[in-house]
């Protein structure tokens, strides 16, 4: 026997698995004849073991069983038959048992006959009851479950494999992956590191759509062909090859353990495109596919199955909305942003609930006269989490989810109430209007007329003070429902005004037939309009475009406001030109109410000056 350590007392049944043959009694005394009898003509193979260990008496089951005569065995260490002083656990229990400290041992272990072949035996080692001239010690039983084992092998290899390409599944992937994640995986050696490359077919349900089916899965098993092949060519040279599995549908992954870095994934990547962009001839039919991969590499530590397999499902989004046929490495700061977006996407509806977001006004100042004749409504979210967030990191996704209508109602409503306010706050100045951004899916998915017209009524502004703005790419080509609105809402006396003019279409043609009433200049205009020092001369060429658009515009009887108006030169410059107005930090930066308020009782801008 080993002399090997012993640890804490083990479970009784080492394996938790169950005994399918019958318990052997504990009363069972083989001196007795007809239990004599019943030991030697026993299937089950059986041997009588005293308490210092060694073969009293076996059956002959038991002796062919390991290969050998049963009178033989008398005299054997029992542990060195079976094999139980392979490791501490099982060494422990078994002298337990024989010292009668324990009920009975359950094990498996694989055993070599004689004659070369090994077999799985399950091991029961229980104690015998004391009879008068005292016990013998333990009985000792082995049955062979190679059989079982072989079904249950086989059972467990179809659960795990695909049944299409003949490849690992998803279960037997995260199996695989969970305990390549585990600490005792990588502290014993290699680099530490893991790789994984997620793999989509572009556009593979076009193929069981117009091909069927079989077709389809067949073009999967060839896929799966060449993804192991790739997998082969990685791992030879390297000690480990690459796990190829699918996922389910036309997703695959490779799983690279003890992966050397971000090139080594970047070259699998690479070359499993490559493999599948080469055509497929698949039951008569020859077709091109391609597929877009993610690809993550990092340190095992501290990476987690779920975190492994979302960073590889982001990545692979990335490299579909990149344009598919690609691979793309997963972006830490990228997805840093993702994760930003996709927090205030779900938290914008309650927020407008909750009234986090607030109105700053930019002022809209005359060119010619330096006066304040109107505001820019600009929306700020206040969030709890982020701070203070402009439109540029919202709006987008309001329009998308369609939270932009309730919050487009409430930032019309509210700029109109302050401006009628201002308006009764210095009843001895000229009123200002306010400009409201309004977006093309705020007149789609609401009655924007009707909106407009309530809050009119409701705050008791005038319509002419009112100004709605849409995008240039909003409003060009509309036709049917948004440009019936934007008619009523001219009709009603609301000005129209075509925001960030210039990056679009650009079709002042068609501004002839759209109630529109003022044209916003693009900032990238007016900041070719800057000197870079003094007597630098300006580019001609940028005056010329921008003079010709606010002529057109004048003709057709729209008025034009520069966007981004930051130095006098610029204002002088747009001033002599002939531009209405500018909004832009030269005059200020989008303020409070109360500062409005300031600037309303000393309404004229020196021209040229901050």
């Amino acid at each position: 026997m080993n002399g090997t350590s012993e640890g804490p007392a083990p479970a009784t049944d080492l394996d938790g698995s169950a005994v399918t043959e019958s318990d052997i009694t504990t009363s069972a005394r083989t001196e007795h004849p007809a239990h004599r009898a019943a030991f030697a003509a026993a299937p089950l193979a059986m041997a009588v073991v005293n308490r210092e260990g060694t073969v009293v008496d076996a059956n002959p089951a038991f002796g062919e069983l390991l290969g050998a005569v049963p009178e033989e065995l008398a005299g054997a260490v029992a542990a060195d038959l079976v094999d139980l002083a392979s490791d501490a656990r099982t060494w422990h229990a078994y002298r337990e048992v024989l010292r009668g400290r324990q009920a009975k041992l359950r094990c498996k272990r694989r055993l070599k006959h004689p004659d070369g072949h090994s077999l799985w035996a399950q091991i029961t080692v229980a104690p015998l009851a004391e009879g008068p001239e005292g016990s013998p010690g333990v009985l000792l039983s082995v049955a062979d479950i190679t059989a079982r084992r072989e079904l249950q092998a086989r059972l467990r290899h179809l659960q795990m494999h695909d049944p299409v390409t003949r490849l690992p599944n998803r279960t037997l992937f995260f199996e695989r992956l969970t305990a390549a994640l585990e600490a005792e995986s990588y502290e014993q050696g290699g680099t530490g590191r893991i790789g994984l490359c997620y793999l989509d077919l572009d556009g593979f349900q076009a193929v069981n759509d117009t091909l069927g089916h079989r077709v389809g899965d067949r073009l999967l098993a060839a896929v799966a062909e060449r993804l192991t092949r790739c997998a082969n060519e990685a791992g030879r040279g390297r000690g480990t090859t690459p796990l190829v599995a699918r996922l389910g549908g036309d997703e695959f992954a490779l799983l690279v353990e003890d992966s050397t870095g971000t090139e080594q994934l970047a070259d699998l990547a690479e070359s499993l495109l490559k493999a599948i962009q080469a055509p497929f001839d698949v039951s008569g039919h020859r077709m091109s596919v391609s597929a877009s991969i993610g690809v993550v590499e990092r340190q095992a530590e501290g990476t987690s199955a779920t975190g492994l397999m979302q960073a590889a499902d982001t990545t692979l989004y990335w490299a579909k909305a990149d344009g598919r046929d690609r691979w793309t490495l997963f972006d830490p700061e990228r997805n840093a942003h993702r994760v930003t977006r996709q927090a205030l996407a779900s938290t914008l509806r309650p927020a407008i609930e909750r009234g986090e977001f607030q109105l700053e006004y930019q002022p809209l100042v005359g060119m010619e006269d330096g006066r304040l004749r109107g505001v820019e409504a600009l929306v700020r979210w206040n969030h709890p989490q982020f701070g203070m967030l402009t439109p540029n990191r919202f709006i987008a996704l309001a329009e998308e989810d369609g939270s932009i209508v309730p919050l487009g109602r409430w930032i019309l409503v509210t700029a109109c109430r302050q401006a009628r306010q201002w308006q009764l706050d210095h009843p001895d100045e000229p009123p200002i209007f306010v400009s409201v951004n309004v977006a093309v899916r705020q007149v789609w998915d609401s009655d924007l007329v009707a909106d407009v017209a309530k809050t009119l009524a409701e705050t008791g502004l005038a319509p002419h003070l009112l100004q709605l703005e849409l995008t240039e790419s909003a409003v060009m080509g509309s036709a049917g429902r948004p440009l019936q609105a934007l008619q009523a809402l001219s009709d009603m006396g609301v000005g129209i005004a075509i925001d960030d003019f210039g990056t679009g279409y650009s079709n002042l043609a068609y501004l002839s037939r759209l109630p529109v009433s003022v044209l916003k200049l693009d900032g990238s205009f007016v900041r070719g309009f800057q000197y870079e020092g003094e007597g630098v001369a300006p580019n001609p060429a940028d005056e010329v475009v921008v003079e010709a658009m606010i002529q057109l515009a004048h003709r057709l009887g729209l008025t034009v406001t520069a966007e981004c108006v930051e130095t006098s030169a610029q204002a002088t410059r747009l001033r002599r030109i002939g531009c209405d107005t500018g909004q832009g930090w030269l005059y200020s930066r989008p303020v409070s109410p109360d500062r409005i308020s300031g600037l309303m009782e000393t309404p004229t801008y020196a021209v040229g000056n901050p």
